[in-house]
């Protein structure tokens, strides 16, 4: 009996702290409703609106023949993605890349947001902070540029090697395709650690810091206060990012692979993006590249749903 109350009291609760909408609440909330509705208007018309051209996945589309002049092909251009070889390659790099820079992008960026919190010369601290953000609003134009510059046979990565002994000559990393993942996620990490860590480290600075001083009292050291109070605290964080990127994992782009990519890592190199666009729209196959596209994202929307569900069976952080 008194399991059965404590359910219907927790049934009354769970009710009770659902609110519900009323003209009064709308009324109260007018201004924050007026100032959101330019971007609610924006993200209808760029982000839902579109969504009606993937009716053009399930037709032999022509541009001269329009919506309603196309022949219905059903799901004809799913199964003639599925046959392809070269799709599997580019979701097998897709997703080898994507994993590579969750993991230590995510590593990096919280490692480095936990040496930054550490630091206690607060003017260093801000001008190293600073510095960090900066390869963030660099083109990868650029940074490709850097890339291949420094790891070429006569750059400065071979040279440090050389110098170090740990080399005898010079190694091409650009023409090995075994290396071709690792260059990417470096060049990532490099370009995306300083502004991926801010939000992590925004999260550090709202821990009590009467914890770390009971820490202090108790003759625990600076490992372990990040251990057990630091990294704790901010792991809801942790996962709510974790699930939005792996959201993205398999919409990496194909900027970095295209510019930092050869002829001899070209089979390395593609990925899901590149190959819609060589093989879709490239060669005027605008149903197969929609294909695509909804591919990608039913994966995404997949990823986040099983991740977001894990997470809320576990009892950590979440997004839905």
């Amino acid at each position: 009996m008194e399991s059965v109350k404590l359910l219907k009291t927790d049934k009354e609760i769970r009710k009770g702290s659902k609110k519900k909408i009323t003209w009064k609440k709308i009324k109260e909330q007018k201004l924050l409703i007026f100032m959101s509705l330019p971007f609610v208007i924006w993200l209808m018309i760029f982000a839902y609106a579109p969504l009606v051209g993937w009716i053009i996945a399930f037709q032999n589309y022509k541009p001269q023949n329009g919506f309603f002049g196309s022949d219905w092909v059903g799901l004809k251009h799913f199964i003639d993605l599925f046959n392809e070889p070269m799709f599997y390659t580019a979701l097998k790099n897709t997703l080898g890349m994507g994993l590579l820079g969750l993991i230590f992008g995510t590593l990096s960026a919280i490692t480095f947001a936990i040496a930054l919190n550490e630091l206690r010369f607060s003017k260093f601290k801000k001008i190293t902070q600073t510095i960090s953000y900066l390869p963030h609003f660099v083109s990868w134009v650029v940074v490709a540029n850097i890339a291949i510059t420094a790891m070429s046979q006569s750059g400065v990565i071979n040279e440090l090697l050389m110098y170090l002994h740990l080399i005898d000559a010079p190694i091409n990393f650009m023409a090995d395709p075994n290396k071709f993942w690792g260059i990417v996620t470096i060049s990532d990490i490099w370009k995306e650690t300083g502004w991926n860590a801010i939000i992590y480290l925004a999260a550090m600075t709202s821990i009590d810091q009467e914890m770390y001083e009971a820490a202090q009292v108790d003759g625990a050291s600076r490992f372990k206060q990040i251990w057990h109070i630091t990294l704790p605290s901010i792991r809801s964080i942790i996962i709510i990012l974790m699930i939005m990127n792996i959201g993205n994992l398999i919409n990496i782009g194909f900027e970095k692979q295209m510019l930092l990519g050869n002829n001899i890592v070209a089979d390395k190199a593609l990925v899901i993006e590149k190959y819609a666009l060589d093989y879709g729209i490239g060669m005027f196959r605008y149903s197969f590249g929609t294909a695509i596209g909804i591919f990608k994202s039913v994966v995404s929307v997949g990823l986040i749903l099983i991740f977001n569900g894990i997470a809320k069976k576990t009892g950590e952080g979440h997004l839905m």
